[in-house]
């Protein structure tokens, strides 16, 4: 039996594609559609899987020692995408709208390349992270405004 070589899990590449594919799983497909229309055209490309939708289990851990435990199925999309050059996108994401899938997968393959890593960066995956960016920022100020601060008095006698 032979393993494939697997680049080092800090390899560059590896971090910046797991970046834009965190961006790409927590957009909707108006979004990055609306990002699109600023960004130079994708190539053209074919299907190789789905886009298909089906479960995945989901595990979560409890208990001081943080054994894991099976928390429930959630609904998943995949998609698989070879653009002409060869290069190939997948994607995974949350729900059932195959057009996010599609495009997360397309947006993959497109951003291997890097003749147009550089201009879909720009147009399409940081402004995309900056709105994502700021719904979080706005979601934590609302959640800090009904916090409870406790403490103890331990000291008093």
């Amino acid at each position: 039996m032979t393993e494939a070589i697997q680049p080092p899990q800090d390899h560059p590449g590896i971090a910046a594609r797991k970046r834009w594919m965190g961006v790409l799983a927590r957009a909707g497909a108006p979004e990055i559609l609306a990002r699109l229309a600023e960004a130079p055209p994708l190539p053209a490309h074919r299907r190789l899987r789905g886009p298909e939708t089906g479960l995945v289990m989901t595990r979560g851990r409890q208990g001081g020692d943080g054994a894991p435990f099976n928390l429930g199925e959630m609904t998943v999309t995949r998609c698989s995408v070879a653009l002409e050059n060869g290069a190939v996108g997948h994607a995974y994401v949350a729900g059932r709208d195959a057009r996010q899938a599609e495009l997360a997968a397309l947006l993959d393959a497109a951003l291997q390349d890097p003749a147009r890593q550089a201009a879909l960066m720009d147009a399409v995956i940081e402004p995309l992270a900056a709105a994502q960016a700021a719904r979080a920022a706005r979601d934590a100020a609302r959640a800090a405004a009904t916090r409870v601060q406790f403490f103890t008095m331990a000291n008093m006698r």
